[in-house]
């Protein structure tokens, strides 16, 4: 399956990130990918997608990965809903009580 995701570039303490066309198999950092559909500079908020290019995509049926998909509901390039990406929380629990239940 073909997915549209953010893939890391830049150096160290200074993040720059493509989005790519891959397959879902590849790894992120194994930098294979099919076709450049844009960039996203955080440190200087610049975001530079190809959006004819992004809809032809997802018309072939390409998935967007669910920060992409935020990132394409935000600019208006797709119409939905964004997609929660932060990990569920977990009730704290003190030391006392994990040592009690072990």
């Amino acid at each position: 399956m073909l997915k549209i995701r953010l893939q890391r570039t830049g150096r160290t303490n200074n993040p720059a990130f493509r989005a790519v066309l891959t397959d879902s198999k590849n790894a992120t950092k194994s930098g294979k990918f099919l076709e450049i559909l844009g960039n996203y500079n955080p440190k200087a908020g610049e975001v530079n997608f190809k959006n004819d290019r992004i809809k032809y995509w997802l018309s072939k049926g390409a998935q967007a990965s669910d920060t992409m998909h935020n990132f394409l509901v935000h600019n208006k390039v797709i119409d939905g809903k964004k997609k929660n990406v932060l990990p569920k929380k977990k009730p704290t629990v003190s030391r006392k009580e994990a040592k009690a239940k072990k």
